[in-house]
């Protein structure tokens, strides 16, 4: 395993792809922190729980976070203002490949109305296994993007 642990979260309009992934990240033997919200019915803000699992992130060495909400762009958007996130909205499994070789991103955000639980699953866990390539041009370009965020 690349990582040991992962925060989770969803506002109400993520809430039930959430507790699909929850089950399937921790049958996968992860340490699961579930940052919420705790149900669909009550209406909650997003950029609240983009950051508690960003926070978390940058907190906790060997961790990911994975996001949801409705389009997964708003939570993307959020988390990437917390200092050495690298927060992405992926919706394709290449994508998700890449944004972990070449960007090093350290939070996946999907959106519930486009994607299923057994591919967001198949998202997580490619996300979780792919390692970031280490070469200079990379981690270069990864130095630069964490200048801007100053």
């Amino acid at each position: 395993m690349i990582f040991g642990s992962v925060a989770i979260a969803a506002d109400h309009r993520g809430y039930r792809l959430k507790v699909d992934v929850v089950k399937a990240v921790t049958l996968s033997g992860y340490n699961v922190i579930d940052y919420g919200t705790e149900d669909d019915g009550t209406i909650v803000d997003y950029p609240d729980y983009a950051e508690m699992v960003a926070t978390y992130v940058q907190e906790t060495q060997d961790a990911f976070g994975v996001l949801i909400c409705n389009s997964g762009v708003g939570m993307a958007i959020a988390a990437n203002k917390l200092h050495g996130i690298r927060a992405v909205f992926c919706d394709r499994l290449d994508i998700v490949k890449l944004a972990r070789e070449h960007n090093d991103a350290n939070v996946i955000c999907l959106g519930s109305a486009f994607t299923s639980a057994e591919y967001a699953v198949q998202c997580i866990d490619l996300f979780a296994t792919t390692a970031h390539q280490t070469n200079t041009r990379y981690s270069t370009r990864i130095e630069k993007i964490d200048r801007l965020m100053t």
